[in-house]
């Protein structure tokens, strides 16, 4: 007997699923700027298509939508919804989080996913941007799937959740920095057998000589020691944001993103910082099936496929980049510590005797290792042949 199908949940992203009745709803779209929003907006009743250039500002845009509603309400309309959208970019989510307070409507529009002219040279102001958003909106909120995509709005506990794993990154990027900036000086002076990473590395510097037998210059040597402070300073840092996080963890175990951070600690191989980052930027998140969790890691490829041309134009740098590169990383350093596993067993069987793909493979273990801890915190399902740590 066959099973019955089981169906999808449907995916809001992709479409509208609340009918549009156009002569109730207002609709609006918003180019954000530094400087100026333009706001343009489909009125029912209303002729003429209005454009209003604002100061940035959530107070001007609230009072504008308020007179659009009741230019509506005046032509013989009663306005029953308010939808509102933007693109994501810098300003991020605060107004969508903000207008929905206030009892409207709001969306944030994947930037790549709204459809532009191709010509070589095309015309692009805010007015034709606006053109472009508004038609985007518009077909996503008739329902029509994959007019345009849109993205999850977080909350403030979830956007927020994000910010040290981030700002760990961007110091550790800013201390590597700093070190090869030591040394590229130090090579300038012929001096190559200093390590600046050493905890007494400032007070070596003192008895460095140049192959000339000569001190480090004055003025060199002032900037090197200030380097050297600064990456002091890092250190203490991300010291403190480790810390913090483990005492996160210690104090409520047993909540849904910590639980999911130990679990997957829990995996030989997977460390404290890789467990938080992947859980924040990407196992926290609500994915339709494991297709759309490959595609938000950004491990699927692109091809470009016509007639009898196939060729794949490498990794799609559509999702998160952060989770893209974490999980290479993880990759390698899983086939250090799991070599038992389905899933490393599964690379060796196709790199075996040609190592030249293995860093090709390493994508594709990726994204499967991903798919699989997706599982394992979602349904506890340990993939097959990976060892876990005991539970304290």
């Amino acid at each position: 007997m066959r099973k019955p199908k089981r169906h999808k949940p449907l995916n809001d992203l992709n479409c509208s699923h609340t009918p549009l009745d156009v002569n109730h709803s207002l609709i609006i779209v918003v180019e954000l700027s530094q400087r100026s929003w333009l706001v343009a907006g489909v009125i029912p009743g209303v002729e003429r298509q209005p454009l209003k250039k604002l100061p940035p500002g959530e107070e001007g845009m609230l009072k504008l939508i308020h007179r659009w509603r009741d230019e509506a309400e005046k032509a013989g309309h009663k306005i029953t919804r308010i939808a509102v959208a933007f693109e994501a970019g810098r300003d991020g989510f605060w107004l969508a989080r903000w207008l929905r307070e206030r009892g409207i409507e709001a969306h944030v529009i994947h930037a790549s996913s709204v459809a532009v002219p191709r010509e070589h040279r095309r015309a692009k102001t805010d007015r034709l941007d606006t053109e472009l958003l508004k038609r985007a909106f518009l077909g996503w909120l008739r329902g029509e799937r994959d007019h345009c995509k849109m993205v999850a709005v977080p909350t403030f506990a979830e956007e927020d959740a994000k910010r040290p794993s981030r700002e760990r990154q961007s110091l550790v990027a800013e201390q590597g920095a700093i070190v090869n900036r030591v040394k590229a000086a130090l090579a300038r002076l012929g001096i190559r057998a200093f390590n600046p990473t050493l905890q007494n590395a400032a007070e070596g510097l003192q008895s460095l000589r140049t192959p000339e037998g000569e001190a480090i210059p004055p003025n060199t040597l002032a900037e090197l020691q200030r380097d050297l402070e600064r990456r002091r300073l890092l250190l203490e840092q991300i010291q403190r944001i480790e810390k913090a996080r483990l005492e996160r963890l210690k104090r409520a175990p047993r909540t849904g993103p910590n639980a999911m951070v130990l679990l997957l600690a829990r995996v030989i191989g997977v460390g404290i910082e890789t467990a938080d980052m992947l859980v924040q930027e990407i196992l926290s998140r609500n994915f339709r099936d494991r297709r759309a969790v490959g595609r938000y890691g950004s491990l699927t490829g692109s091809p470009n496929a016509s007639g009898n041309k196939h060729r794949e134009k490498g990794l799609s740098h559509s999702g998160n980049a952060r989770v893209r590169r974490g999980m290479i990383l993880l990759a390698w350093r899983f086939l250090q510590f799991q070599k038992d596993s389905a899933l490393a067993q599964w690379f060796y069987a196709r790199t075996g005797k040609t190592p030249a793909l293995r860093k090709k493979m390493i994508v594709a273990l990726a994204r499967k290792l991903l798919i699989a801890l997706w599982r394992l915190v979602r349904e506890g399902v340990v993939p097959e042949g990976v060892v876990l740590r005991p539970t304290h």
